[in-house]
């Protein structure tokens, strides 16, 4: 694969974006402090990194201080939190138990990609299937993650039980034991056999892939069609403050996104560690990733499904669907706050899609990002089938 200099990476990319200039884009918000963000070594951040290393935010007249990368999920929220990050990614469960159980006013701004994971095993694995994990131990990223919800519509259709143990319980057949794992961590774990399979955001599937000879067992798109699973999340307090920083910074995010999907080659090497170091992962791996699955890997190929996709409206049905499947999920610690939530008023409590409305309207509309409904764009059937 070609290797190519920032310098030339950057004028290809402003090249290819050169028609994509919003009006009053270089307007300058010299009274507003640094927009702070934070985000996983993972694909899942790609617009947020995209956004900043093309100078989106900076034409914008945003002045972003360079992302600042943490290795778990419990480190990122913890941060955010602390009010160390303005505006991050976040796995679609962790904004609805911040806001629902923690009482804390978080606001889900767009979804950041659709799809962008996958369960992976060890390539002499015998495990092919979700009634294969029967007996087995399997690392998730987070308890509130989409990772952990769809691995658990997986196997509960087949009849296992997800179940939290000590790895060194014995598991009945019929259970999945499941434990919480830093992303980075996972490859190597598998490898080492302390874990036999892990479901993730990439690249560490596709890490798993190139250098240990890992294989995809299920990809988290050919399960749930074009799934949200992060999304950008912003404090209410600081949307409320700012709201012209939050629109011009949702602004960028869309218009990294709509350049993603145009240049799968571009962003892999503009990530990688051959281009800008947002990801420590050469550019090899992430062509994977950016790459449509073959369709020898997919039980739907009819679906048509990216391994990651952009596509940045909150549809209301998938919020919905997360929030009742949030309910049917294990995890660790006290959940009584997602027996009583109606997933309709949770729905509107949580999103706020006012900014990312108008940020695809200068965008072109809707259809810009997606083959949607004519008659109704801004709703969607959720198709998951699981076989």
């Amino acid at each position: 694969m070609e290797t190519w200099s920032r310098r030339k990476f950057l004028k290809t990319a402003a090249a290819t974006c050169s028609g994509l200039v919003l009006p009053g884009m270089v307007t300058a918000l010299a009274k507003n402090p640094p927009l702070r963000l934070g985000y996983l070594p993972i694909t899942d951040a790609t617009p947020l990194l995209v956004a900043h290393g093309l100078g989106y935010f900076a034409q914008e007249g945003l002045e972003v201080e360079r992302p600042v990368m943490v290795r778990s999920w419990k480190v990122l929220t913890e941060s955010f939190l602390a009010g160390k990050f303005d505006l991050t990614h976040m796995l679609f469960p962790i904004p609805v138990w911040m806001r629902f159980k923690q009482k804390n006013p978080v606001k889900v701004l767009a979804w950041d990609h659709t799809n962008g994971s996958a369960v992976t095993v060890r390539g002499d694995s015998d495990i092919y299937n979700f009634l294969d994990l029967g007996g087995k131990q399997v690392a998730v990223p987070s308890w509130y993650s989409m990772h952990n919800l769809i691995l658990q519509m997986g196997i509960r259709t087949q009849g296992l039980v997800p179940v939290i143990k000590p790895q060194s319980a014995k598991l009945a057949r019929n259970e999945v034991n499941l434990f919480v794992l830093s992303p980075p961590d996972m490859p190597t774990a598998l490898l080492g056999k302390r874990i036999d399979a892990f479901i993730v955001a990439d690249p560490f599937n596709a890490l798993a892939q190139e250098k240990f000879n890992a294989r995809i067992m299920r990809f988290s798109g050919d399960i749930w069609k074009n799934h949200p699973c992060c999304v950008i999340v912003a404090a209410e307090a600081f949307i409320n403050k700012n709201t012209i920083v939050v629109q011009k910074a949702v602004n960028a995010i869309v218009r990294a996104q709509a350049w993603c999907q145009k240049n799968p080659k571009e962003t892999a090497h503009l990530l990688s560690r051959d281009g800008e170091r947002y990801l420590p992962v050469p550019e090899s791996v992430l062509a994977r990733v950016f790459e449509t699955p073959k369709k020898t890997q997919l039980v739907h190929p009819d679906w048509n499904v990216e391994r990651i996709g952009f596509q940045p409206f909150p549809f209301p049905s998938a919020t919905r669907f997360i929030v009742e499947q949030m309910k049917k999920t294990r995890v660790e610690g006290n959940t009584d706050f997602l027996a009583s939530l109606d997933a309709g008023s949770a729905t509107e409590e949580l999103v706020d899609d006012s900014f990312v409305r108008k940020a695809m309207d200068e965008m072109g509309g809707i259809h810009t990002f997606c083959d949607c409904n004519i008659e109704a764009p801004f709703t969607r059937e959720e198709i998951v089938e699981i076989n």
